[in-house]
């Protein structure tokens, strides 16, 4: 082939292959800002078109960089993915922010109910009532209607629907599966004694559960949950636009 034969594209092997358009930092920052949930590699490497294993490193390079700069906001693999967050220290400035004085905590009762389902998912209501002493049907409403409980198929002996935590909840602790949840055992009483009292409930639970529903019938707790965004949530509020 010389000079001025035309180049066949073919003959180019490798050196045909699409560049980025923009550098891979500054795109992947560029995305993450934007993005109202966490990411995960391969759809930020799908965004910003550069190897999974290149926006991987990227990935950590760009939250070591924050840290040692002293940034006010952090990069984290949260949920199985990333995204912006506050820093710790600079808690106490967002939450007077973002909460400008309203209540936006749940009560006890519902943090007790939720630290429940938590550790021992899938559960049911019934078990749940049981571990916690009380009826747990309208504070289980409040942890649905947020977000942070759902619905996880059927006791297989009971027929009784059962609960779980959901990816909201993981993202709003600020962890990346319920394996990464602080060790309870050192902080609990030993809990064979209600076996008994659990197989008692499960039992009246299946005589007197709907057909539809699968759920005992019981009266709703008296109080109802505050208005507002739950605790529990990492400390400082994602970084969103």
């Amino acid at each position: 082939m010389t000079e001025t034969d035309p180049v066949d594209p073919a003959d180019l092997g490798d050196e045909q292959l699409a560049v980025p358009v923009a550098e891979l930092r500054p795109s992947l920052e560029a995305v993450l800002m934007v993005s109202d949930q966490p990411l995960d590699g391969v759809s930020l490497a799908s965004a910003v078109g550069y190897p999974a294993e290149e926006v991987s490193a990227a990935l950590h390079e760009l939250a070591a960089d924050y840290t040692a700069q002293g940034r006010g906001f952090e990069l984290r693999n949260v949920a199985g993915g990333w995204r912006f967050y506050s820093r710790d220290e600079y808690a106490a400035v967002v939450e007077a922010f973002v909460l400008e004085g309203q209540q936006a905590r749940l009560t006890h009762a519902a943090l007790e109910t939720l630290a429940v389902v938590a550790y021992k998912q899938p559960v049911s209501r019934a078990r749940v009532s049981a571990i916690r002493g009380v009826n747990v049907d309208g504070v289980m409403r409040t942890l649905i209607s947020r977000g942070l409980v759902e619905e996880a198929g059927q006791d297989g002996e009971t027929g009784a629907n059962l609960f779980r935590t959901t990816s909201y909840f993981l993202e709003r602790i600020g962890i990346g599966s319920v394996e990464d949840l602080p060790e309870l055992a050192p902080y609990l009483p030993d809990l064979d004694d209600l076996e008994d009292e659990l197989a008692e409930m499960a039992a009246t639970e299946t005589v007197h559960e709907g057909p539809a529903s699968g759920e005992p019938a019981a009266a709703a707790e008296p109080a109802s949950e505050p208005t507002g965004e739950p605790a529990g949530e990492p400390a400082g509020e994602p970084a969103g636009p």
